[in-house]
Parts: structure tokens; sequence; C-alpha cells
């Protein structure tokens, strides 16, 4: 990791970056993409999804190859993108091109996506259900920068380590576009062969807790998953929060079998993506924005994960979905109404596990991504340490 021996000098955000209001009705823009904030994946700076213009109606922003499409509202959910093609996007975002005798433009997205700015971002946000930044407080906001040559040292590191993710992510499609595959034979299969049934009539499906004021007066705490666990197909606990803990929570205590549907998410795609917990932490429990589904004796959970992730599970929880200021989700109706096909308990299992084996590249992929995202925010670091 390159070292940072200069020092850093405090600049206004409007003297490192210009924002670009160059709005267009969709059907005059002369391009073929629409990027939505439902397009930007958090910690990534490659578009990687799109939409077309005939998509949408109302005023949208224009956008150039090069500029940073940074998402004004849930500034939380870190969403930033550096455009390499022309486009629109949603009025939602905010397009900045980088003042260059200042920041270069290669080291300004990595700059903001860093805790220092990111929490900025959120602080500055103003509203209730739907937080959004104003430019004229965020261009007031100082911030320290490294001097050119710096940067420029420290961008070489940042872009290769960048080049090496986004390689990752296409190999991840790449396997995910396999593995779907798979699960849509056997599911297409099943379903012409098998009888299917409501899931609710062989699983107890059920709520997690709320956080409340009371949880937080709590003198004792238990860990506690977030809909950030939850991955399709796969757990993610490098960062498990604590939740007051009350009497009477024992009956949300994960049990390993459990399966955890995710209820809400800003991608519509994401919606219903579930994981099955292997009792990874002892007295777990998980917040009311993931839906647990318990099975009887009649349904493998890894069976069910494989159904649930499966191209007919995503269709199902997608066209269920309701929007509502940006979020899409769904309720335990929903889930308890998802038919499924209900073979034997042994072929269950016997499909369970040769989709397992369909899947098991993913985490190992997944893994490189995160040792290239961790390299990446510790060079940050270094960057902002610098005194």
């Amino acid at each position: 990791m390159p070292e940072v021996a200069t020092k850093l000098k405090t600049y206004r955000f409007d003297q490192m970056a210009v924002q670009v209001k160059d709005k267009v009705h969709p059907d005059d823009a002369d391009v073929e993409r629409y990027v939505g904030l439902e397009h930007i994946d958090p910690e990534s700076l490659k578009i990687r999804r799109w939409g077309e213009p005939s998509d949408v109606e109302s005023t949208k922003i224009l956008f150039r190859a090069g500029d940073i499409i940074f998402g004004k509202r849930r500034a939380y959910q870190r969403k930033l993108a550096v455009a390499d093609f022309d486009g629109i996007c949603s009025a939602h975002a905010m397009v900045l091109r980088p003042k260059t005798d200042v920041v270069l433009k290669e080291f300004l997205p990595f700059f903001m996506q860093t805790d220092t700015f990111m929490e900025r971002a959120v602080k500055i946000s103003v509203g209730g259900l739907s937080p959004t930044i104003n430019w004229r407080d965020l261009a007031k906001e100082e911030f320290a920068l490294p001097p050119i040559e710096e940067q420029r040292r420290l961008s070489r590191v940042l872009t290769a380590a960048q080049a090496c993710l986004n390689a990752t992510d296409a190999l991840v499609d790449s396997l995910d576009t396999v593995h779907e595959s798979h699960l849509a034979a056997v599911v297409e299969s099943l379903s012409r062969r098998t009888n299917e049934i409501e899931l609710g009539e062989v699983a107890d499906v059920r709520y997690g807790l709320t956080v409340n004021q009371q949880r937080r007066k709590a003198s004792t705490t238990a860990p506690y998953l977030r809909v950030a666990n939850v991955g399709r197909g796969v757990l993610i606990l490098d960062e498990v929060k604590d939740i007051g803990q009350l009497p009477g929570d024992e009956s949300h205590v994960l049990r390993e079998g459990d399966v955890l549907i995710v209820e809400g998410h800003a991608n519509p795609d994401e919606i219903g993506r579930a994981a099955v917990w292997a009792g990874e932490i002892p007295g777990a429990m998980h917040q009311n924005h993931i839906i647990r589904a318990r099975c009887g004796a009649k349904l493998d959970s890894r069976y069910l994960l494989a159904v649930i992730n499966s191209p007919h599970g995503r269709r199902y929880f997608r066209s269920r979905a309701k929007s509502s200021s940006g979020l899409n989700t769904i309720n335990s109706s929903v889930v308890k109404g998802f038919r499924i096909p209900l073979p034997s308990v042994e072929h269950q299992r016997e499909l369970a596990s040769r989709c397992s084996e369909a899947a098991a590249a993913i985490p190992d992929a997944l893994s490189h991504r995160t040792r290239y995202q961790s390299i990446i925010q510790s060079v940050l670091a270094a960057s902002e340490a610098a005194e």
C-alpha cells in the first residue's frame, strides 16, 4: 500500500466539482441508455445495468461519458458510479464533473467513496422518508485532498484494484447466469411433474424484530442480522450489528436451516433474495425487513432456497413487489403464498445438492471481490491520514 508523505489541503466541494444540470425529456435525449438509482450498485464505480429512455417519462438529467453519477437520495445507500457512456439519469441523482486543477478525474470518484465523504453526505441530507442532499449544502462542505501528484500516484493503485474488482464482478455475473440456467431447468421440470403447494402450508413464516427506543435502552444485546447481511444464496457476516434484547425475544432467535428472505430493496431484482442460516453466530436474531421461513418436515431448507433464488422465484417476488418512495417491498403474505413444487424430501435434498455444486464457485469469486475492495479502502484511508 502506498504511503502518503505530503500534506493535505482543504477545499470546498464546489472547488472540487461542478454540478451538471442539463435537463432533457427522454423523447428528446438522443441517447440509448437510462440509468436509475436501481441500476447503480453500492461500493462499485461500474455501471453494469441500465434501462432505455422509453422506460421513463418525466424530465431527466443528461450525462456524458466520464461524468460521476451520485445518488443524492438516500445517500446512506452509497450509490456512486462513473459513466463510460452517454445517457440520461434519474433526477434523484447528482451529475458531477471534476475540476481538474484541484482533483484528478480519476481520483474524485474514489475520494467520494470514502467514509469521510459519505458520512458527511448523510449528515447534510434533509427530509424524512427519503433524505436528499441539496447541491447548495454539499457545495460549501470542506474536504482535505492530497496534492495532484499524490493523487496521480494513488490513482494508479486504485484504478488497478478497481479493474480487478470489475473483472471479478463480470465473473460473478457469468457464474450467476450458469447457476440460474441450471435452477430454471430444475424448477421447470419439477413444476411439470410435481404438485405445487403454498409455502405457508409447509413452513412457519414470520417477520423479525423492529429497532425502537425500548430496545435502544436495553441492558443486554444480541447479534442482529440486517438486509446487508443477506446476499443471494450467501450470508455476508463481516459486519453484524447488535440489538437490545428484551424478554420474549427467544422466539426470534434463528435456528440452523432458517431461510432468510429480503423484504425490501431499491433494486426490484433484489426483492426476495434469500440465504440459509447455518448457525454461524449463536443467539442471532434478524430485523423486520428480513422475513424468516422455518421449514416443516416436508420441506428441505436448501431446496427451498434454490427455488426462491431461481428465475421462477425472482419473477414471483418481483411481480408482487409494491413500490413506495423508491423502495420496493413484499410482505409475509406474499411469501406464504409462494407456490413451490414439492417432491419427496429425499428428492429435494438431491436436487439441492446438485444446485449447490453449480453455485460452488460464486463464494470464492466474491471473496476476491472483498479483497480488492479492501485494497481500495486501505489506500483511501492512507490518503486521508496524511498530515
